[in-house]
């Protein structure tokens, strides 16, 4: 069940940069990118903070709740 998706691989297309790229800018690991552009994994605030600032948008803009109803 998908409690949270993200923009995060429309991001990185925007801005031509890869997983690996994206993963050593944030310093983690590639599979964490993985991960969470795939809703495997829900980063910590910190990590979303990072990322949203990084991509220049809000973090309600990068990430959101899906709704389970």
């Amino acid at each position: 069940m998908k409690l949270i998706d993200n923009n995060i691989r429309v991001e990185r297309a925007r801005l031509r940069i890869s997983q690996s790229d994206l993963a050593r800018e944030m310093q983690v690991t590639r599979q964490t990118i993985y991960s969470i552009e795939n809703n495997k994994f829900v980063p910590s605030v910190v990590l979303a903070l990072k990322l949203a600032r990084y991509f220049n948008v809000k973090v309600d803009d990068l990430f959101w709740l899906v709704d389970d109803g």
